[in-house]
């Protein structure tokens, strides 16, 4: 989710020199065209959250141990690395999503983006997943599925294929491609998140080792399958996809621009 969504620690005012570096990095942002919201007057440590379940709620698809892990370490390593670069960065101050844009830095990222992309990755995984989840999603979320990949079995096993197929580790996605307007299926390496590319992130299914390891040794297919008929949230898509449409009408036709 984004910072909002997050618990906040407010930081003293930062020194001189960043406050400086702050200002002549916002002026190229500007003179280059880049971000034109203005900017978050609150300054601010990011703070680790709990998952929105009990962490052995998601057993026996995926264990306590497992998210004790994955969240209580790997997770919070993120929240705390990130939390040292913004002390002394440029970029302090930016909201989450922000700072992932401009760290991206058009594919060369800046120190700050692997850290940010993490938290904020992270974040959006454990809501992408409830207790009992899984099944067929309803209503508009379903319609919406058959409508961009011919129907609700064919989502499902590309989202299983693309995921194995990523080498290494990375992330894969569900994700509304606003140009398109319509749902696809992305995986991407390491920490690039959509948010990156101007995708909006609808579902994440994280897939580096210590994800499943615990619970599935070498076995993705039976990781990703669960996740699939067992863990995804089809409440928290349904609100995700309702923000969304308040960015792209899907109903549209997309019309290229002559």
């Amino acid at each position: 989710m984004a910072a909002s969504a997050l618990h906040l620690r407010l930081l003293p005012s930062p020194p001189a020199g960043v406050k400086l570096q702050q200002r002549r990095l916002r002026s190229r942002i500007l003179r280059q065209g880049g971000l034109s919201r203005r900017y978050s007057k609150v300054v601010c440590y990011y703070g680790l959250t709990t998952p929105p379940y009990k962490l052995d709620a998601l057993e026996p698809y995926m264990s306590r141990r497992t998210v004790e892990l994955h969240w209580g370490k790997h997770h919070h390593d993120y929240v705390e690395g990130l939390n040292k670069q913004l002390a002394t960065s440029p970029l302090y101050g930016y909201t989450l999503e922000e700072l992932i844009k401009e760290a991206y830095n058009n594919g060369n990222p800046l120190p700050e983006y692997n850290n940010a992309a993490q938290v904020w990755n992270h974040h959006f995984f454990w809501e992408s997943m409830q207790p009992e989840g899984g099944g067929l999603p309803e209503g508009g979320v379903l319609q919406q599925i058959e409508k961009d990949f011919g129907s609700f079995t064919n989502f499902r096993e590309e989202f299983i294929r693309s995921a194995l197929q990523l080498l290494g580790s990375g992330w894969v996605w569900l994700v509304l491609k606003r140009n398109e307007r319509k749902l696809s299926v992305v995986h991407t390496r390491n920490a690039i998140s959509p948010l990156a590319f101007g995708d909006i992130p609808i579902i994440s299914l994280d897939l580096w080792e210590h994800a499943y390891y615990l619970d599935y040794k070498d076995d993705m297919l039976t990781y990703v399958t669960n996740f699939m008929d067992h863990l995804i949230s089809w409440d928290t898509v349904t609100l995700r996809m309702m923000r969304a449409e308040s960015f792209v009408n899907l109903n549209e036709p997309n019309i290229p621009v002559a």
